[in-house]
């Protein structure tokens, strides 16, 4: 199968929906073996329709931010696929409250699911990179990682973490020839958003925002995030390591 992706073997964690699913269709589309993770059951049906277009794609259940669970999601796939070659990490969730409303619990789970996930993949993924084919990481984080809308203290800290955790890796892992980035979204059209929209007053104070704040006045589509996901993984990307790489229309 010919694309910017031929032959290479990627683990993608959260595609369920949105841009988890679009990320894992693309890479598919662009040649690519996948094996999805994610504790939503639901991603099952990711890898069932790439497999019926004709593409390569397994799912595992797998809890992100559990240790052994990601041993076992990258022993599993290296053994599906004959090796790895690209770890993409796109699991998250979002909550949104008042720093003095928000549950201690509610915290926690921002770092674990987001922030702790990228350190396990790293962990236990890296061994097989090493013997991968151009080999590379592009990990989800958000333009709340630089620039952090109120209500979102759990989510932003675990995305600046994550972007801060990018860079560190790229050093560290640069001399074995391993890419690390990740991407950095603004706002774009799904329901993962919902919950600061909500914060916002809902959906018109949403559309305002993003009219005053998005010199492309409108929302990002999720296929158009998955194309920087599949940016950073290819050779297009082979000189770019330890780069956050914004897409929000040019809000930043």
């Amino acid at each position: 199968m010919s694309g910017r992706m031929a032959g290479r073997r990627v683990v993608l964690t959260g595609a369920a929906a949105n841009i988890g699913a679009a990320a894992a269709t693309l890479f598919a589309a662009e040649g690519a073996s996948i094996v999805i993770g994610d504790i939503d059951p639901r991603a099952s049906a990711t890898a069932e329709r790439i497999v019926a277009a004709g593409g390569r794609a397994w799912f595992i259940q797998t809890d992100v931010s559990d240790g052994a669970a990601m041993q076992e999601l990258f022993r599993s796939a290296s053994e599906l696929m004959g090796g790895i070659d690209v770890i993409a990490n796109n699991a998250g969730i979002q909550r949104s409250s008042p720093i003095t409303e928000m549950a201690e619990s509610d915290w926690d789970l921002h770092m674990s699911v987001n922030a702790r996930s990228c350190f396990l993949a790293a962990k236990y993924g890296v061994p097989y990179l090493r013997d991968g084919v151009a080999p590379a990481i592009v990990n989800m984080a958000s333009v709340g990682g630089f620039k952090a809308p109120a209500g979102l203290a759990g989510y932003s800290a675990s995305k600046g973490a994550i972007i801060a955790f990018t860079r560190t890796l790229a050093s560290e892992l640069g001399p074995e020839g391993i890419r690390v980035n990740c991407v950095a979204p603004g706002w774009v059209d799904t329901p993962f958003n919902d919950p600061i929209v909500s914060h916002m007053g809902g959906r018109e104070a949403q559309n305002a925002a993003v009219r005053a704040g998005v010199p492309l006045q409108r929302q990002g589509r999720s296929d158009e995030i998955a194309e920087a996901f599949v940016f950073l993984a290819s050779e297009a990307s082979s000189f770019v390591t330890g780069h956050a790489l914004v897409v929000d229309g040019g809000a930043s």
